[in-house]
């Protein structure tokens, strides 16, 4: 009968026992590339190590632009609008994107933000290389090159943005005003993003834009691929601080000041406090033991 019990003891124990779930909270891959720097850097930094990556960048994207054009099956928001204004004017389709760069630059002014180098070579660059795509590409194409042409202007628009990006010279035009209405309105990237890439396709296709399958392609796939190619291309120097030259500001440096000063007295203080200690008995006297 005891063996019994104990044996029934035994079996409830094993029965009820639980095992407390882990709820440590994962650990980030160490093999995961940190993002990388994408911040403003002055045009004295490096200029022969980042102006190439810019220009290239810069020419690749209006190309990539031209590409998708003549593929005749869709572009970006932008590039809609720059067909609408083209066909009701006799400008061409990269003065027309010129002239909505600078059209779009007016737009900082409200939102307090600062042109730099990149955006005035991103207005210039882009408007003769999309030019030169649509010149070195024909118009009538068979379907299947212009499917071809789609896919090819939607990777090199991609790798194209992460390489004058990550030169870090200043966003275009564009990127400017969304950046600069997120930080006005206090809205995600992707909001503002979305709402002005919605208005500007909805203004390109009442101009007469083309809009298709290649449009949606591009909306999809552009995040992606930029987001790929972003950490190769990116430049991730920071200036060095310049010498002899105190980084803190004036406030900063009179309170420091003012810190040491009083810790200094305080410390003066201290020691006309202390009690004094005895002299030390000279060498030879009879009250040495």
């Amino acid at each position: 009968m005891r063996h019994h019990a104990d044996s029934g003891s035994d079996t409830d124990t094993h029965t009820h026992t639980h095992t407390t779930p882990d709820t440590t909270p994962d650990r980030p891959d160490p093999r995961t590339p940190a993002p990388p720097p994408l911040t403003y850097l002055p045009l004295t930094h490096r200029p022969l190590r980042r102006l190439p990556p810019l220009l290239l960048g810069l020419a690749l994207y209006g190309l990539s632009i031209g590409v998708m054009v003549r593929a005749g099956l869709g572009v970006s928001p932008w590039s809609v609008l720059n067909q609408g204004v083209e066909r009701h004017t006799p400008l061409s389709f990269g003065t027309v994107s010129a002239v909505v760069g600078a059209l779009v630059l007016l737009l900082w002014i409200p939102l307090r933000q600062r042109p730099r180098f990149g955006t005035g070579a991103n207005v210039v660059v882009v408007a003769y290389t999309s030019d030169l795509g649509l010149w070195l590409v024909p118009a009538d194409l068979g379907l299947g090159t212009r499917i071809g042409l789609l896919m090819v202007g939607i990777l090199a628009n991609g790798l194209s943005v992460a390489v004058y990006v990550g030169a870090r010279f200043g966003p275009g035009p564009r990127d400017g005003l969304m950046t600069g209405l997120a930080a006005a309105t206090g809205r995600s990237i992707r909001f503002v993003r979305t709402l002005i890439e919605i208005a500007v396709l909805a203004v390109g296709w009442l101009l007469g834009g083309s809009v298709g399958v290649g449009t949606v392609l591009y909306a999809l796939a552009m995040g992606p691929v930029t987001q790929y190619f972003l950490p190769w291309c990116a430049y991730g120097g920071t200036p060095a601080p310049r010498p002899g030259r105190s980084r803190l500001r004036p406030a900063r440096r009179g309170r420091d000041r003012a810190a040491t000063a009083a810790s200094a007295a305080d410390t003066s203080s201290a020691r006309r406090a202390a009690p004094s200690r005895p002299a030390a008995a000279p060498r030879g006297s009879r009250w040495r033991r």
